[in-house]
């Protein structure tokens, strides 16, 4: 079981299962959101992803009409987001200060990056998803 929490600690996660590629987003829609060059996500079927909210401060912002992207209403941090009819969620990475020896394996969205930064990994990069996600 992975465990994680916003910065403030009002909600906290645990997985019990990564689903999938752990992945850096270069989107637009995800550099803005956290303010970097890239988001790394993690991705979570439902069924292994808890979340722990007692104060009630999940709140949700609407990406599009498919996609959801929760966070804290406190302190604003990032918990996941999620397309409608989807059984997975993608976890914000930064919630976890270790992810089970699991690393970004992928950039995405990598031909629209922040023109301020260079990667220097060697990591493969798609212009859009990664192979095989739906």
């Amino acid at each position: 079981m992975i465990e994680g929490q916003c910065a403030c600690g009002a909600i906290t996660v645990r997985v019990r299962a990564i689903d999938g590629t752990v992945t850096n987003c270069h989107c637009g829609q995800c550099r803005k959101q956290c303010g970097g060059a890239y988001l790394t996500v993690v991705p979570v079927n439902c069924d292994d992803f808890v979340l722990s909210d007692p104060g009630n401060q999940l709140a949700n912002y609407r990406a599009t009409a498919a996609k959801e992207r929760a966070f804290c209403s406190i302190c604003g941090g990032m918990i996941y987001s999620r397309r409608a009819g989807s059984n997975s969620v993608r976890v914000r990475a930064g919630l976890f200060d270790d992810l089970d020896g699991r690393k970004p394996e992928v950039h995405i969205f990598a031909d629209s990056p922040a023109l301020w930064y260079r990667s220097r990994d060697q990591l493969p990069r798609y212009s859009a998803t990664e192979p095989g996600r739906s």
